[in-house]
């Protein structure tokens, strides 16, 4: 599927997984590491980064991040979204 918009594709990535603590982000198993996808922007990302942080609300030691990967395709770009 090709977004044909005209928008600036500003790639995020949505992933998670169990964290050995709570004060580190240090993973207990990076095999098990959930990807949830890669999103064209920082919207969709964020609303399946809610979705997937609500299904484990019952899991403290679970987390997801939003990696804003269009950041280190080009660290020159101002860090507007």
């Amino acid at each position: 599927m090709t977004d044909t918009s005209g928008k600036k594709q500003l790639l995020h990535l949505v992933f998670g997984g169990e964290l050995e603590s709570l004060e580190d982000v240090q993973f207990r198993n990076l095999s098990e590491l959930d990807i949830v996808g890669m999103y064209p922007d920082y919207a969709s990302a964020l609303t399946a980064w809610k979705s997937k942080a609500q299904q484990t609300v019952d899991n403290a030691h679970m987390r997801y991040f939003i990696v804003h990967l269009h950041r280190l395709l080009d660290p020159t770009e101002k860090a507007a979204s």
